[in-house]
């Protein structure tokens, strides 16, 4: 995979490599994100974050908030597979916005994309709730990603609060009780408001994607609205769009 671009800045170091079509964006050596636009379905984590967008209705879905663009894939996913009538992308390191637009091609059409920190750019707020919100909000420690914002009940609950009646809250986490120990399966309050609760997981990754509903769902909805999509069937049949699922609720 070969290097086609690299920046430092304020002592942290970012690169953009390569391989055919495939993007992929590195900071400080942490994997970030990848795109193809001749494979949407990349077998990355960030399959993951798009996936749980089917536990409903897609048609349902018409406001998108993501909280940690990175080079932008899930976003490309979700206006591929979704086309919803708008995506809001909030990014706190400007190289990253930087990398998703030169290099990932995202653009106004696709999203409106802001630098800010998320929880200061969502306490701000005021506009129409969404329908579906993607937290991905991470950084790098000695080599490692590390969640930049706890999972706490007041930063939950705001995100709780921007949400649709019907919504969907789709959040990153490493390890494999990290879900069951945030505050929306575990605060009482919180817990009333979210009726479903997933986790989802790839093997080759120690990542667990958190999945939060305001609505009653099961694993057999997910997977049937994802075979019943003509852009995903094969992607189930062959096992590209692979996951293991649990339900805690």
């Amino acid at each position: 995979m070969a290097v086609i671009w690299k920046k430092q800045s304020q002592g942290s170091n970012y690169e953009v490599r390569s391989a055919g079509r495939s993007r992929r964006l590195y900071t400080n050596g942490v994997f970030h994100s990848q795109y193809n636009p001749g494979r949407v379905i990349s077998g990355g984590i960030w399959d993951l974050l798009m996936a749980p967008a089917f536990f409903t209705d897609t048609d349902r879905i018409k406001r998108i908030l993501v909280l940690g663009v990175g080079g932008g894939a899930v976003i490309h996913q979700f206006k591929y597979f979704l086309n919803p009538k708008e995506i809001i992308g909030v990014e706190l390191n400007p190289v990253h916005l930087q990398v998703a637009k030169r290099f990932f091609g995202l653009n106004k059409k696709i999203a409106s994309l802001y630098e800010n920190d998320a929880v200061a750019w969502l306490k701000h707020y005021k506009g129409k709730p969404f329908d579906l919100i993607v937290e991905d909000l991470f950084g790098e420690k000695n080599g490692e990603p590390v969640r930049a914002v706890e999972p706490s009940k007041e930063w939950m609950g705001l995100l709780e609060k921007n949400m649709s009646n019907n919504g969907i809250l789709i959040m990153n986490f490493i390890g494999n009780n990290a879900v069951k120990n945030s505050a929306a399966y575990n605060d009482k309050s919180l817990a009333k408001k979210f009726i479903s609760v997933f986790q989802l997981r790839k093997s080759i990754y120690d990542n667990a994607i958190g999945v939060f509903t305001k609505f009653p769902s099961s694993s057999s909805t997910l997977r049937g609205n994802l075979k019943a999509h003509p852009r995903l069937a094969a992607s189930i049949k062959n096992n590209s769009l692979s996951y293991t699922i649990k339900q805690f609720r």
